[in-house]
């Protein structure tokens, strides 16, 4: 029902990005997906990698601020709405959504959320039969 993410830290100038991306290249991880989350001073790069644990130790090694965290993730159905129908079983049910993104791999379009509940969301996932994606599906 969860997949690895991780969380980095950094400053938001030219060029720290693609600090980040090349400690993961350099160690011959894939990325799966990136989203990043930014302020005026400040970013969150969440990525979804081949290799989370290996990322994070050279991550580390390097010495950017990082976490790896177990996030939800579900397959989207490829049609309209899809989206909004999953969503919406959080809303009726008042789970908050810390954050969402959504990405393709292969022919799946993936749903990656966190949520202010969590034992909750996974029930909503399950009640609802969601396909849950596991790392194993990103491989």
């Amino acid at each position: 029902m969860t997949i690895k993410q991780l969380s980095v830290f950094i400053e938001n100038h030219p060029g720290n990005l693609n600090k980040v991306l090349a400690v993961i290249a350099e160690n011959d991880i894939n990325i799966k997906a990136l989203t990043i989350a930014d302020t005026a001073d400040f970013g969150i790069v969440r990525l979804i990698v081949s290799d989370p644990q290996k990322a994070l130790n050279a991550l580390r090694d390097k010495h950017f601020s990082v976490q790896l965290q177990d996030i939800l993730s579900v397959e989207m159905n490829p049609e309209p709405g899809s989206l909004y129908h999953i969503l919406n079983l959080f809303a009726t049910e008042n789970v908050s959504l810390e954050y969402v993104y959504a990405f393709s791999y292969g022919s799946k379009s993936i749903l990656v959320l966190r949520t202010d509940n969590r034992e909750k969301a996974v029930d909503i996932i399950r009640r609802n039969n969601l396909k849950s994606v596991t790392e194993a599906d990103l491989k």
